[in-house]
């Protein structure tokens, strides 16, 4: 399934491209849009790495990674990042994952970004389970997914190692028949 190409009123999901490099450092790079994500600020070379391998899990068959752009349809601007990683050890399942840039926060992106990754899961995919784990100090993710359908299940105690301390991660997930109950 290539390209992917989904979107709502607001947004649009795409395909990494080679020229989202400077866009995605804007998220990747900013020491706030990380904060709470599971690892460092990263430099140029370590983005380009990131688009270069989306580009190459894009293409693999079995496909079992969509690394997205995040595009807000007004402007064309890339805005964020999402992420569905097929889950190995789970049948039908996945984990999403997020991050927009800091001046696109507070305008309901976030969960628009996540219906539309589990909008793709679910529909286009025919995913049974999608989870996803946030900071315990994320407030913003937590009603980021809330708001989009997911349960909050629980914690993973000390579960991302991140500037040398251990760091606990909050579980949410939501079930097929939840997201289409929701569209009922």
């Amino acid at each position: 399934m290539h390209p992917i190409i989904r979107s709502n009123a607001r947004l649009g999901l795409r395909e990494l491209a080679s020229t989202d490099v400077e866009a995605l450092l804007a998220i990747y790079g900013n020491p706030e849009a990380t904060a709470h994500l599971s690892f460092e600020p990263r430099n140029h070379e370590q983005v380009e790495q990131i688009v270069t391998r989306s580009a190459a899990a894009a293409a693999a068959l079995p496909r079992t990674e969509y690394a997205l752009a995040v595009i807000e349809l007004e402007t064309t601007e890339l805005i964020g990042f999402g992420r569905l990683a097929l889950d190995p050890h789970q049948q039908r399942g996945a984990t999403v994952g997020f991050a927009l840039r800091p001046e696109s926060w507070g305008r309901g992106y976030g969960i628009q970004t996540v219906q539309l990754l589990l909008a793709f899961g679910f529909t286009d995919l025919n995913l049974h389970r999608i989870w996803g784990a946030r900071s315990p100090l994320n407030e913003a993710s937590a009603k980021t997914m809330l708001a989009a359908g997911m349960v909050e299940e629980g914690t993973i105690r000390e579960h991302v190692l991140k500037a040398g301390k251990w760091r606990d991660s909050v579980v949410h997930a939501v079930l097929d028949r939840e997201f289409r109950s929701q569209l009922a």
